[in-house]
């Protein structure tokens, strides 16, 4: 579920807000400065142009250390030793920051998408419908044997170009899903060229080759994420069949904003991607571990991630 991070394809950008304002102009998302307390957040049309405020989210995350956590637990490894309370300590850290570390990845990619949704799986921001804008869609039509995948292929391309605006690209990435990467490279039109990748790119018989595919000018990568959501309900990433196709190496249309934490010492200063402090009862009868994270991922030209899937 951390592959986009891998990729490094959203930066992220610190703010000393708790909201942003994002201007929309000839399809190409802008950040402006935060409007004065009490601002209306729809501030209108006025020469071709939006802007909308968006709220950062906030997400918290609480554990606690109790004794019984400690008492009678041997450490790691050590079969006679206490387990350390800084064991225990950094053991519940590194969970917290994992489980912040998968709801950044799961509203990137649905960011990437155009929209933002919060770890509940609730719709908080679309794009599309919040600027007025289309999002582009490429039917692959996979379950025809005469498809002109190569075509469809050099369709995503071009529409990558066309909505560029402004922005450079190094190439051109999808990530698709299980069943739309089956399906791409058993198809007629591709399955030799598969072949020929799987044999000359490594030893097909002892390699994991099935992850990724480059075929006419797209690098097509099986992605596989999903998380268990707040609701208890299982989510995948990117629905059956379907996929995204994006521009690698642009400046600035992937961005993850950061707020300040929701501490008073962090007020008005620059957000950072996640916090986490520690507090010990007063009494000495347990520490409260408490992370946070402000984030709001913005996907500035959102008609540049081409919606892939296959109709048959």
């Amino acid at each position: 579920y951390t592959r986009l991070g891998q990729i490094g394809l959203f930066r992220f950008e610190g703010v000393t807000q708790r909201s942003i304002v994002i201007e929309q102009f000839q399809g190409v998302l802008s950040l402006l400065p935060s409007v004065p307390l009490g601002a209306p957040a729809t501030v209108g049309t006025r020469e071709g142009r939006s802007m909308r405020s968006f709220a950062l989210p906030w997400i918290p995350h609480d554990d606690v250390i109790l004794p019984g956590d400690i008492q009678g637990q041997p450490a790691l490894g050590v079969s006679d030793a206490a387990d350390p309370l800084v064991e225990v300590m950094n053991r519940k850290l590194q969970l917290m920051r994992r489980k912040h570390a998968q709801t950044r990845e799961y509203m990137e990619m649905n960011a990437l998408r155009g929209i933002v949704k919060d770890g509940a799986g609730t719709t908080l921001y679309n794009y599309f419908s919040e600027f007025g804008l289309t999002q582009i869609s490429v039917d692959f039509t996979l379950g025809t044997a005469g498809t002109n995948v190569q075509g469809k292929v050099r369709e995503v391309l071009r529409a990558i170009e066309e909505n560029l605006l402004g922005e450079s690209m190094v190439r051109a990435h999808a990530l698709v899903s299980p069943e739309f990467f089956d399906k791409l490279i058993s198809h007629p039109k591709t399955e030799d060229a598969y072949k020929f990748y799987s044999a000359t790119g490594g030893q097909p018989l002892r390699e994991d080759v099935r992850r990724a595919f480059p075929f006419a000018g797209i690098l097509f990568e099986e992605y596989t994420g999903s998380a268990t959501l707040s609701t208890g309900a299982a989510e995948r990433f990117l629905p059956a069949g379907e996929g995204v196709a994006f521009p690698i190496g642009t400046f600035d249309t992937f961005t993850t904003y950061g707020g300040p934490a929701n501490l008073l010492e962090a007020a008005n200063t620059m957000g950072l991607p996640l916090y986490a402090r520690q507090h010990l009862d007063e009494k000495g009868r347990w520490i409260d571990l408490m992370t946070e994270a402000s984030i709001l991922p913005v996907n500035k030209r959102p008609r540049l991630a081409i919606r892939l899937h296959t109709s048959n």
